[in-house]
């Protein structure tokens, strides 16, 4: 049972390559039952073929591997719904709604998708909403079986020890950065010159002189969406968006271009493709008003500031980050990058590219901050910002000094594992497990089929 800490994700996957290509292509039968749970053959089947009309690899004993997984997830939902955990009908039309977003955005509509799957929004939906309330009921009891689980310097000395120490991992260098970053402001004048220019792009699409995506893919600014002709798939209800460009978004008609607006990232106008409910596709262009030296350099002259109370050490990082920074990410952690798995141990590579050129030309040793400097982030918006270098490591074989903190969420990890390992241990002989001859091959499933065949009916 050793993917049970990990077969969320992999029941993720099988759900989305099932929505992909969502007809049965397999005769049904009953090849599983936990409880009161029962295990089609084609939900562990479809898997596989879905991946093989994508031209996927199919890894050997696939089979296995997915009815590992689908026993695991009906045996977290029986128990979490013994122990009456609740999951929102609201949380579940979010997810839902998510779902429907990714395949019109994969597909290029809603009719496409539609007719791709044979069936309407509604009812696509409506096919996957048990799938997704019991895969939303087994994380929430997999959290709860672990949420007490925790780690101490004894146990990640040990875990340590325990690896083999002539094959540990080499690190790179890696540095632990945070940032305070301050966005200049536009003069009046140059602001003023933006909304002209979009004006004037309202005009032209509205005129028939020219198509909206053509526009967008000449002159947005945002680079997510420039190769698209500006288009994006949205909900009113996801909070992904920024508020004031979401509300200018649904006031529209379709085919309507609206009035310049003001968001966070610059100026815009959008046009509505196409809506229903509160499901849109829509395009937009970006412009963000110039910046010129005088109002970097007031940025700088701000920051000055910062950093000196900073080196005084009257003021900590983290509040001036909360009381200083434009930079809203940031703003929730504490003022310190993180990569996508959420470490703030990041190799240069991960870092922008002006980030490592300061560091390389700063010199900055770790524990201080750089002077502020001037910056272009990845949409083209300009910014001047202090980095306070906290640690970096020089390349290195793994070790108990330099890489404690991973070692620690790694030794987390297992003991999380070795939990619920030891809870499924419990709780299976308890369980009515059946499960079909054809999987009696299955090595994986030898604790499952210990209590299938043992007559715990």
């Amino acid at each position: 049972m050793k993917s049970v800490f990990t077969f969320l994700t992999a029941l993720l996957f099988v759900t989305i390559a099932v929505a992909q290509a969502p007809r049965k292509v397999v005769a049904d039968k009953i090849v599983g039952i936990v409880g009161d749970k029962i295990i089609l053959k084609s939900d562990v089947y479809n898997d596989i073929l879905d991946r093989q009309r994508r031209g996927e690899p199919v890894p050997e004993n696939a089979n296995c591997a997915i009815m590992e997984q689908i026993l695991t997830l009906k045996a977290l939902v029986l128990q979490a719904e013994k122990d009456s955990l609740q999951v929102g009908d609201d949380e579940i039309d979010a997810l839902l709604d998510n779902q429907i977003r990714g395949f019109v955005q994969m597909y290029g509509s809603k009719e496409a998708l539609e007719e791709i799957a044979g069936r309407t929004v509604y009812q696509i939906k409506e096919d996957f909403r048990q799938t997704f309330k019991e895969r939303k009921l087994a994380e929430r009891m997999r959290d709860k079986i672990v949420e007490n689980i925790k780690i101490t310097p004894q146990e990640v000395s040990a875990y340590f020890q325990k690896k083999d120490q002539k094959n540990l991992p080499y690190y790179e260098s890696q540095v632990v950065i945070g940032q305070i970053v301050v966005n200049p402001k536009a003069s009046r004048d140059l602001e003023k010159l933006t909304i002209d220019e979009l004006n004037d792009f309202k005009k032209q699409v509205e005129s028939g002189q020219q198509k909206f995506e053509t526009l967008a893919k000449l002159y947005t600014q945002d680079p997510g969406s420039k190769e698209n002709g500006g288009q994006y798939s949205i909900n009113r209800t996801e909070k992904t968006w920024d508020p004031t460009w979401l509300s200018n978004a649904f006031r529209l008609k379709e085919g309507q271009v609206s009035p310049v607006f003001k968001s966070k990232f610059g100026y815009h106008i959008i046009q509505m493709v196409s809506r229903a409910g509160d499901d849109a596709i829509i395009r937009h262009i970006l412009r963000v008003p110039s910046i010129t030296d005088d109002e970097i350099n007031e940025a700088v002259n701000k920051l000055d500031s910062v950093r000196a109370k900073l080196i005084a050490g009257t003021i900590a990082f983290g509040e001036a980050v909360a009381r200083y920074s434009d930079d809203e990410n940031s703003k929730f952690t504490g003022g310190y990058i993180q990569n996508q798995a959420g470490s703030t141990f990041l190799e240069l590579s991960q870092l922008d590219k002006d980030l490592v050129e300061m560091l390389a030309k700063s010199g900055i040793k770790p524990g201080e901050y750089s002077k502020p400097t001037p910056y272009t982030d990845e949409r083209g918006k300009k910014g001047v910002r202090i980095v306070y270098l906290k640690t970096r490591t020089e390349p290195h074989v793994e070790n108990m000094k330099d890489d404690y903190d991973r070692l620690a969420k790694d030794a987390l990890e297992v003991k999380k594992q070795h939990a619920l390992e030891a809870w499924f241990a419990s709780k299976i002989p308890a369980y009515y497990i059946m499960i079909d001859d054809e999987f009696k091959g299955c090595s994986t499933l030898s604790n499952w089929m210990q209590y299938a065949s043992s007559g715990n009916k």
